[in-house]
């Protein structure tokens, strides 16, 4: 583009360089005429820009204007097109969907490229990681003459530019609507001054009429977040029959009922029937957990502010914050909530908190100067962001960015990109399911063949042994029993501290082998703490947690008395005088209103023995001059006055009240960072002494603070001036000077005892701790070394030494790095891809809006439930209730426990399905005579697969876990859930069980019994054999007298209340005909007892034999 000396048409040839010519296949380009400026209009098939490394810039002229150029078929009475006034439409609304994306991209480096210098270098794309997203907008100059057709032709036929690596990319909808006239959302807001700032956004220090804001409204949209629909209670409850087994059952169920109906069996149709019965008591039970779960969150809303005050038409008035648009001037003050990203204008002790978006710790200090264009987010002291509160003073500013375009929509639109992966657990009984299904199908086609080419003449009945077999092998149980096992792990969490969002979730933290922590609130309280007190060479210890008063601060091993320590009483008088916090106690916990910083001096001075409101109420404030960032302290003057006449005094002006102080003794306090008021200081207090301060004396305050400053502590200076005639004028010049030097104040957001003993859990438990924080790496370090996560040999890193590292170098040093600080949302999710390309099962914690895309880029995504953002909470699986690390380890045992425990059942059901199928087999193969075919009828099996052993099953899910369980390293996610040695149990088990209830059977006939006595005596001895079995499943190696019989009561009643339903179903005469069964003799029970207990016997010896052939080996 380029400026027109005139008013009026305006052409110039395109150079623009642009990817290749496919981007530009059919590009048109335009300038219109805009008085001094051109507007560019690009209309091109999308498709083509998409990941070709297009640089879009708004650098150089601030107020070029880019727009896409409208279809030809746009008219300009269309009300559906977009259109800049007094011109053509520029696009029409209906092309918006097919508008595909348009890449985003740092603005550093960024610069004009001319295609007569294309040779000379390649165009300026940058790395993703360089910035954090934003939209630029296309460079081109405009030399004088016409635009030619050669010219548009020879630039799009030259590819300049080399297609650049997948970038990220913005809605093509997003795009239109944010790149309209005065709007170039470049990510360069702070970087100018607040005059430029105004007139990028055309707009004034007074704000936008209302008229001007309700016609920005109709073109820019509501100031509001897109949000993902919720999801409904139908696709919740649909989502539990998408498992593979329970496909295969509902399969199952369909045979059977339509063989029922076609022959008219009713057993057919009792088989199909329990099928679906235990498939909807699956899917309820699974629906239950995870509705329950998502109801606790539906009461969360979002992060924007409800209203907002902004100036119009010359006051001040309350709007809805969806009503926002880019130019409105909103007032802040303390309390409020950010609408939406502003520019500030003006401040006045501005503090804002930005823990939820940056991670920072401590609020943040405001300021109007312009910042450095590559100023992390949290360093931006100019710019305000949505969803951050204001904790203190005043301020103006400027709204830059509305909805989606803020950098709370960005991390939003992050959020819902992200899909999450499944857990090992459901991956593995997934690859399970396929493996029977493939297994049933080629056991059933295959005994249909062999016993078609036999008997060519029973077709019939073969197809009913083949769907027996069928029903033999799927685990009809298996789902059920899985779901009701994490559903009863899930309501154990619940009591530990964690609320789980998805079923699958709780065993995935079994899983987990890294865990990626956010420092504040997780391992840290969130609260400051007075660490450290320094009077004159007197170093003091203040010991306790978070705002909790209990406490003490003692020296040399002692507890000090204030009485005899008036230099530290004097520091704490000050520290809880020049203070605008509030200490008070909710229920059970000690909270601070105001800043945390002060908030930790009144906490200090309770716990060195000083009650901080009788203080107040002895020494009322009478004036102050307040903390700005670039006085860099904060004075408050007191006087010991009555009520009433602090009440006149206050009520007069600046001027008066400090000539009616003359004669009464008034104290100027003043608190800020040491270096500024050393600086202003004469005197030091030493032994209680008030004592001329040298420059040696400055020196060795000046290495303190330093020194303490390297341990990662925030450093506060606190001095004093004692006024008994005149006051000077409340002025920094003739207050803040001949001070009198107090001391220094170390404080920092102490970690919690409790997460430093979860980690060294962790650490037994072969899990690795990584603390990704927005706070200072100096910090995070210390922070990191006092928990015992950053240990000699690991590295640690800010986030503007990861973006200097590329994916693959990442991958490859990620398992040496324990700290990350200062990180970007980006820079989290790089983390976590990180640590899961190098093979890990990662979880993932966090609290604020800038975690969610993390969260839910992770295998496990943990939010904190007190502090946590809506946003956090809505992308987590699992909410922590307590917001404590030391929860996640207890559902890290938890989760451990129950893949135990799963595994355990899944070998059970497998083994007792395993026998039935060979027992099926074989029969088929062995037995000629069609009136002992099926060897078990289908409900049979259904009913050992789903009630005998269901029951079993359900008490192994709840047997205790093994007391080495956080002893063990994270299992391998690649391996399967069945092991070595539980596959050779399941071969043995099965094997005795074919050979018992065949052995059985043949047995019975030989004595003379017909073919329903002999199934009978086969089908309860079957039962017996996998219910004794049941006690030698609890472990692989370990028998029964070593874990204990009876440490597992439910499993023994589980074991009597399954012999209990054999025996009804055998003597009550309805179920006969059911069951196909007839009543059993003595001699038969004690037949069936004596066979079904060897193979409990014969497997607790053979774990006491392979245990003493290992032994030597070892």
């Amino acid at each position: 583009m380029a400026d027109c000396p005139r008013r009026g048409d305006c052409h110039g040839r395109f150079e623009c360089r642009l990817p290749s010519a496919v981007a530009l296949r059919y590009a048109r380009l335009s300038v219109h005429p805009t008085g001094r400026r051109a507007l560019v209009s690009l209309a091109h098939r999308p498709e083509h820009l998409i990941g070709g490394g297009v640089r879009l810039d708004s650098r150089g002229d601030r107020n070029w204007r880019v727009l896409p150029r409208a279809h030809p078929y746009a008219r300009r009475d269309r009300s559906d097109s977009y259109r800049v006034r007094h011109r053509a439409p520029l696009l029409d609304r209906r092309l918006l969907p097919g508008l595909g994306e348009v890449i985003r991209q740092p603005d550093r480096d960024a610069r004009e490229w001319d295609s007569r210098n294309s040779e000379s270098g390649r165009h300026p794309v940058r790395s993703p990681r360089d910035d954090s997203p934003s939209v630029r907008f296309v460079s081109v100059k405009a030399p004088a003459g016409p635009l030619r057709p050669e010219d548009i032709a020879a630039s799009a036929s030259s590819p300049l530019v080399p297609a650049a690596s997948p970038l990220r990319r913005m809605s093509g909808t997003s795009f239109i609507m944010n790149a309209h006239v005065g709007r170039t959302m470049a990510d360069d807001w702070h970087a100018l001054r607040a005059e430029a700032v105004l007139q990028r956004l055309d707009s004034s220090p007074l704000g936008l009429t209302s008229r001007e804001a309700s016609q920005r409204l109709s073109r820019f949209g509501p100031n509001e977040l897109v949000q993902t629909a919720r999801v409904s209670p139908l696709r919740i409850l649909l989502s539990q029959f998408v498992d593979v087994l329970v496909i295969v059952l509902i399969i199952a169920a369909v045979i059977s009922a339509t063989l029922g109906l076609l022959q008219g069996e009713t057993a057919d149709l009792y088989d199909a029937v329990l099928i679906i019965v235990i498939v909807i008591m699956n899917a309820i039970l699974g629906f239950v957990q995870e509705y329950r779960a998502e109801r606790s969150l539906e009461a969360l809303k979002s992060l924007a502010a409800p209203k907002a005050h902004v100036l119009r038409e010359g006051g001040v008035v309350a709007v809805p914050s969806r009503d926002l648009v880019p130019g409105e001037v909103v007032v802040l003050a303390a309390g409020d909530r950010v609408p939406a990203d502003a520019r500030l204008l003006e401040v006045a002790s501005l503090r804002v908190n930005e823990a939820s978006l940056t991670g920072e710790s401590l609020p943040v200090s405001k300021a109007v100067e312009p910042q450095p264009r590559e100023s992390f987010l949290g360093d931006r002291k100019n710019m305000v962001f949505m969803g951050t509160t204001v904790d203190g003073g005043r301020g103006k500013a400027v709204l830059v960015e509305t909805g989606m375009s803020t950098q709370l929509g960005k991390i939003a639109g992050l959020v819902q990109q992200e899909t999450k992966e499944e857990t090992p657990l459901q991956k593995q009984l997934d690859r399970l399911g396929r493996q029977i299904g493939v297994a049933v199908l080629f056991a059933a086609g295959l005994i249909f063949v062999i016993g078609v080419l036999r008997d060519p003449g029973h077709v019939e009945l073969l197809f009913l042994t083949a769907v027996g077999l069928s029903v033999a092998a799927i685990p009809e149980g298996l789902p059920a029993i899985v779901t009701i096992s994490l559903a009863l792990g899930l309501q154990r969490m619940i009591r530990r501290g964690a609320l789980i969002r998805k079923l699958p979730a709780v065993e995935a933290l079994g899983a987990a082998s890294v865990i990626c922590s956010d420092k504040t609130g997780t391992l840290t309280k969130g609260e400051m703490n007075v660490r450290v007190l320094v009077v004159g060479a007197r170093e003091y210890e203040a010991v306790g947690e978070g705002f909790d008063p209990s406490g003490l601060v003692r020296t040399d091993g002692r507890v000090v008395s204030l009485e005899g320590d008036p230099g530290l009483q004097r520091l704490l008088e000050c520290g809880a005088l020049c203070n605008d916090a509030v200490l008070k106690r909710e229920g059970p916990r000690w909270v601070v209103e105001g800043d945390p910083t002060e908030g930790a001096l009144l906490v200090a001075a309770r716990r060195g023995g000083m009650d901080p409101e009788a203080v107040r109420a002895k020494w009322p404030r009478v004036a102050e001059i307040a903390f700005t960032s670039e006085r860099k302290k904060m004075s408050t003057l007191h006087a010991q006055l009555s009520g009433p006449e602090l009440r006149e005094i206050l009520a007069l002006s600046e001027a008066e009240r400090l000539r009616r102080l003359a004669g009464v003794l008034a104290v100027l306090h003043v608190k800020g960072a040491p270096e500024r008021i050393l600086a202003a200081c004469s005197h030091h207090v030493v032994d209680g002494e008030r004592k001329p301060l040298s420059e040696y004396d400055r020196k060795q305050y000046l290495f303190r603070n330093q020194e303490l400053a390297t341990r990662a502590l925030r450093v506060i200076g606190f001095a004093i001036r004692e006024f008994q005639g005149e006051v000077p004028s409340l002025t920094e010049e003739t207050l803040e000077v001949d001070l009198t030097f107090l001391g220094l104040a170390g404080m920092m957001d102490a970690p919690r005892s409790d997460a430093i003993d979860a980690i060294r859990r962790c650490k037994k438990a072969g899990i690795r701790v990584v603390m990704i924080t927005g706070d200072h790496k100096l910090t995070a370090m210390a922070v990191a070394r006092e928990m015992g996560i950053l240990e000699e040999g690991y590295r640690a890193l800010s986030g503007e030494e990861l973006e200097k590292l590329s994916d693959a170098e990442l991958v490859r040093e990620v398992e040496r790095i324990r700290v990350y600080a200062r990180v970007a949302p980006e820079h989290k999710m790089r983390i976590v891809d990180a640590w899961k390309k190098a093979g890990h099962i990662v979880a993932m914690t966090g609290d604020g809006v800038n975690d969610a895309p993390a969260l839910k880029r992770s295998h496990l995504g943990v939010a904190m439930g007190i502090t946590g953002t809506d946003v956090a909470k809505e992308s987590a699986d699992m909410v922590l209730t307590d917001d404590n690390f030391a929860s996640i380890v207890a559902a890290v045992e938890e989760g451990r426990g129950i893949y135990e425990n799963i595994r355990k059942f899944v070998a059970f059901l497998l083994s007792a399905n395993a026998g039935e199928v060979l027992i099926m087999f074989i029969a088929t193969l062995a037995i000629a005579d069609p009136d002992f075919l099926p060897f078990f009828a289908p409900v049979q099996l259904l009913w050992i697969n789903l009630v005998t052993d269901g029951l079993p099953a359900l008490a192994l899910g709840v047997d205790p876990y093994p007391t080495d369980i956080m002893n063990r390293p994270p299992r391998n996610p690649k391996e399967g859930v069945l092991s070595r040695d539980i596959l050779f149990l399941i071969v043995v088990v099965s094997a005795i069980l074919t050979v018992g209830t065949l052995g059985v059977f043949f047995l019975e006939l030989t004595e003379g019994a017909d073919a329903t006595r002999a199934r009978t005596v086969a089908f309860t001895t079957i039962v017996f054999f996998e219910l004794f079995l049941v006690f030698a499943m609890r472990s692989p190696r370990q028998t029964i007298w070593q874990i204990g019989l009876f440490t597992n009561p439910k499993l023994i009643l589980a074991v009597l209340a399954s012999m209990a339903l054999q025996v009804a179903v055998i003597y009550t005469p309805f179920l006969h005909a059911v069951f196909e069964t007839e009543p059993l003799t003595l001699l038969d029970w004690l037949e069936t007892v004596l066979i079904s207990f060897t193979a409990f016997a014969f497997v607790e010896v053979l774990k006491v034999v392979r245990h003493r052939m290992k032994a030597p080996a070892s």
